[in-house]
C-alpha cells in the first residue's frame, strides 16, 4: 500500500493519518516532536528491510555486514570491546556476529601482538571479496534510497540523527541517575 503524504504551509511532506491520530493522542497539543518520531521510524525502518533484503540474500545479517565494515578499515584487526563500542551493541552480541563471519571465512580471530590476553578479530581475504561484490549494488540501492537528496541535504539529514542519538544517550544517561 502506497503512503499517500501530504505537504503542510511551509511545503513540507507530513503524513495526515499519523497526524491525525497523534492530535487525537495528544489531545489537541503539538505533534511536531511525535510526528518526526514517526518519521524517523519509518525510514528507518524501510532502511532496515532494504539492508536486510540484499544482507540475507548475501548470507548476512545486517549487524554482521556492520562488523565486516568496520573490519575492513583495519588491517591489524580490532578487539571485540572496540567492535562493540563502534556499532553500539554488547560484546556478546559482537562475539555471535564474529562466531558467523568466521565461520564464513569472512573474519579470523587472532592474537593481540600487543596483550598476548586478548585477541583481535580481523577480515579476511574472502571477506574483503565478499565487501568488493557487495559494495556497487548497496551503494546503487543507498543512492535510490535518498534520490533526489543534495549531498547538503544529506549531511542535514546526517546531522539531525545524529542528534537523535546524542539526545537519546543523554536521556539514557540521565534515567540512569535517576534509579
Amino acid at each position: 500500500m502506497k503512503e499517500e503524504l501530504s505537504r503542510d504551509s511551509d511545503d513540507l511532506l507530513f503524513d495526515p493519518r499519523v497526524r491525525t491520530a497523534l492530535a487525537q493522542f495528544t489531545l489537541g497539543d503539538d505533534t511536531g516532536a511525535l510526528e518526526a518520531a514517526a518519521a524517523l521510524r519509518a525510514a528507518a525502518r524501510g532502511l532496515e528491510r532494504l539492508q536486510s533484503r540484499g544482507t540475507d540474500s548475501r548470507g548476512l545479517s545486517p549487524g554482521a555486514l556492520d562488523i565486516l565494515i568496520r573490519l575492513s578499515g583495519n588491517e591489524a584487526g580490532i578487539n571485540i570491546k572496540d567492535l562493540a563500542g563502534s556499532v553500539g551493541v554488547s560484546s556478546r552480541n559482537v562475539t555471535g556476529l564474529v562466531d558467523t563471519l568466521e565461520r564464513g571465512g569472512l573474519a579470523e580471530r587472532v592474537p593481540d601482538p600487543h596483550d598476548r590476553r586478548s585477541v583481535l578479530v580481523r577480515i579476511t581475504p574472502p571477506g574483503r571479496a565478499w565487501l568488493d561484490e557487495f559494495r556497487q549494488p548497496t551503494q546503487a540501492a543507498m543512492a535510490a534510497f535518498f534520490r533526489g537528496f543534495s549531498p547538503a541535504e544529506a549531511a542535514l539529514l546526517r546531522h539531525l540523527c545524529l542528534r537523535v542519538v546524542q539526545n537519546q544517550h543523554q536521556l539514557a544517561h540521565y534515567l540512569e541517575e535517576q534509579t
